[in-house]
């Protein structure tokens, strides 16, 4: 079983809070669940995140993509797993004690993604976010929602709903696009 840490105990108060939701709204400052894969830290909206889990190994599905775990059943909601550093093409990294599942809703469609670990949940204030270089990378440009710098730390900020809804990924319907 792996460990389950609700999204609250990394910031309790806020997640869900009408002041964090109103902050979202007028683009002045947004919070972001902060994690690692391979020497690469990246932000993903913390609106989007249902909750973190140790990684636990998923039921493997055949005939699917390598970057696909397979499935676990979470509370008795069938949920895909995405390994991210595969779906990246980073170098392979075994799973450790830091290796975690990612919970992640996403126009109500549950699926989990592998990281390497999670860092910590920042604000960063748009004036600190900067578009994305055009270079080839090993991610989609198109899934790059820009540069966010905090200090001295440069986080890629990744809009995970067009990731997880992407043809590419395979896990959406045609209805979830909509």
């Amino acid at each position: 079983m792996g460990l389950m840490e609700p999204i609250q105990k990394l910031m309790p108060g806020k997640t869900g809070s009408r002041g964090a939701q109103a902050q979202a709204a007028t683009g002045m400052t947004r919070e972001y669940l902060t994690f690692r894969l391979g020497n690469e830290e990246y932000g993903i909206d913390i609106l989007k995140v249902q909750e973190i889990r140790g990684y636990e190994e998923p039921t493997h599905i055949a005939n699917s993509p390598a970057f696909i775990k397979g499935v676990v059943n979470l509370r008795g909601v069938i949920v895909p797993i995405v390994d991210l550093r595969m779906r990246f093409g980073c170098e392979k990294v075994e799973y450790n004690d830091f290796t975690v599942t990612i919970i992640l809703n996403v126009k109500n469609r549950v699926v989990g993604a592998v990281v390497d670990a999670v860092s910590d949940v920042m604000e960063i204030n748009s004036e600190a976010i900067k578009p994305a270089p055009e270079m080839s990378s090993v991610v989609d440009a198109r899934f790059i929602t820009g540069l966010g710098q905090v200090g001295e730390r440069m986080l890629i900020l990744l809009d995970i709903e067009s990731l997880i809804l992407s043809p590419s990924l395979g896990l959406a319907s045609a209805d979830l696009g909509a």
